[in-house]
């Protein structure tokens, strides 16, 4: 049976496994270990020929998950984790080990950042972080022993959208591999693998998931840098359990209709906010795909706003260090996702008191717009 459109691989992705329930969603696989029949029968796991022993290194639920996504991102092969974090540490470790030295955005996230320019070097892989606005200060960073350039494709919080093919031309001319965070877009959104990045991961915990009760990660890209991501995954501890492989797998299944209706919010929101006399700057994309433009808008208030009081009127309107769940969210980057940097790399970047992010849900988008107004109307200053 062939489906080609996303709406259709999303819903029907399931892997087939051989269950003795013939159940219509696949039975969570809450076990710690499988059993053999017998001594051959167990030697058949380390022949290849039996695909679990353990569910630390593999199990089906985990396993579902990560196939899925590889297939929704066009990539050979996929893999599960415990976090988007641990996805990221994994993938680079399958690339670059001690010795080598990979070139990162200096835009990122601030838990990948600080995970890149700090907690790298105790592996003995050197960092050098820069500005991929501008890919000729990417290649003046490129050195002999470069491995690995290391982007997201929207970035966090200022959704800068890479440009992945020069990227990608850019790391065949010296032969590097190219790994890029895609939880920003998804895959209903952009197709790394299709433009040739060879990794592309992803904090399940946010759009896969879309629910916010799961927090998990995603592998998807070359089968030969998966595999040596997974020995890491287990070695490392870093395994996803199965009951959240579950939950993960489950809301994928709508990721379409979710990041449909919030990408047309999170549009409308933003148009509104460039007609608010009381907000200096709207980062919003104004092309990502076809199907959208994603559903984060981050605003950068004037002075006229009183912050902390802005955070105190904003209604039903949830503050939390996250994004991506189905309800709408703001989240203060100063003291939350990049309170790791230091203030000269949070202004290099643009992060200063008056920045929010917001995360935009699946709530009617007139509800949305009227809640930031009242809660901007009533925060300004006397």
């Amino acid at each position: 049976m062939s489906h080609s459109s996303f709406e259709t691989k999303v819903v029907h992705n399931k892997v087939d496994q051989e269950t003795i329930s013939n159940s219509k969603s696949t039975p969570i696989y809450q076990t710690s270990a499988f059993t053999f029949k017998d001594l051959s029968h167990l030697e058949s796991y380390y022949e290849g020929n039996s695909p679990y022993l353990y569910s630390r290194e593999r199990n089906p639920n985990t396993d579902e998950l990560g196939d899925s996504i590889a297939r929704l991102e066009g990539a050979e092969a996929g893999a599960a984790t415990s976090s988007g974090m641990s996805a990221i540490l994994a993938g680079i470790l399958a690339i670059a080990g001690s010795g080598d030295h990979i070139v990162a955005a200096e835009d990122l996230y601030g838990g990948t950042h600080h995970l890149i320019s700090k907690e790298l070097e105790t592996f003995g892989i050197e960092v050098s972080m820069v500005s991929f606005s501008n890919l000729q200060e990417v290649e003046d960073s490129i050195k002999p022993h470069t491995k690995l350039l290391y982007t997201e494709s929207i970035t966090n919080p200022f959704l800068r959208v890479e440009d992945l093919q020069g990227l990608v031309k850019l790391a065949n001319k010296y032969q590097l591999s190219t790994m890029v965070d895609n939880t920003f877009a998804t895959p209903y959104l952009l197709n790394p693998c299709e433009a040739g990045v060879d990794l592309v991961v992803h904090s399940a915990t946010k759009y896969i998931g879309g629910h916010s009760d799961v927090t998990a990660g995603v592998l998807a890209g070359k089968e030969e840098i998966i595999k040596r991501a997974v020995k890491k995954v287990s070695a490392f501890g870093a395994n996803l359990s199965p009951f959240e492989a579950w939950l993960a797998q489950r809301g994928a299944k709508t990721l379409a209709l979710r990041m449909k209706q919030q990408s047309q919010n999170a549009e409308c929101l933003a148009k509104s906010f460039r007609s608010n006399p009381h907000v200096k700057h709207v980062y919003y994309p104004e092309f990502v795909s076809e199907n959208g433009h994603g559903a984060i808008v981050t605003i950068e208030l004037k002075k006229s706003v009183d912050i902390e009081r802005f955070f105190q009127c904003l209604g039903w309107v949830k503050i939390a260090p996250t994004l991506a769940g189905v309800e709408t969210t703001v989240s203060y980057p100063l003291t939350t996702s990049h309170r790791s940097l230091t203030d000269e790399q949070r202004a290099k970047v643009g992060i200063n008191k008056y920045v929010v992010r917001l995360s935009i849900g699946i709530e009617d988008a007139d509800d949305i717009i009227e809640q930031f107004r009242e809660a901007i109307e009533e925060s300004l200053g006397e």
